[in-house]
């Protein structure tokens, strides 16, 4: 009986152990941690006339980021930059409303953003490379995958 209860034990810890994915860690280059702890603070505005939606973002070395490091303009396709944004909004404002599990320090406002307006490119491409820049610089992670450039 003993020995049906230890060889019970150890195949769930080992279906336990294999199940466990390894965390992947994202690589930063130095040139890119140099602008994480940059004073600049020039403000990027996100903003679409057509459905009155406006963000400014005003975070250290953001701007940098955006202009030296982040893919260009053109890169990322619409839908692209539309499935992965109502995934990280979707996390990020769950972490809001969390502020004993995450830091409420990094994790202030929600973002009211609706997968079925169309707010354009330039939102949809500055508040995704915002969550990219958010998550390499904090270490976060606001989706199933790594945030690369």
């Amino acid at each position: 009986m003993k020995k049906k209860i230890a060889t019970a034990i150890g195949i769930l810890l080992i279906l336990l152990t294999s199940c466990a994915t390894p965390k992947e860690t994202v690589n930063v280059s130095a040139d890119e941690k140099a602008l994480f702890n940059s004073d600049n603070e020039e403000p990027v505005e996100i903003s679409n006339e057509e459905t009155e939606y406006e963000i400014i973002i005003i975070e250290p070395g953001f701007y940098t980021w955006l202009n030296s490091i982040a893919r260009p303009e053109g890169y990322y396709s619409q839908s692209y930059l539309e499935n992965r944004n109502a995934v990280m909004v979707i996390n990020w404002n769950q972490r809001v409303l969390d502020p004993i599990r995450f830091n409420p320090n990094l994790y202030e406002m929600q973002i009211n953003y609706d997968p079925n307006i169309d707010y354009g490119y330039e939102v949809n491409y500055k508040l995704y490379n915002y969550f990219i820049y958010f998550q390499r610089k904090y270490n976060q992670r606001l989706g199933p995958f790594l945030p690369r450039i």
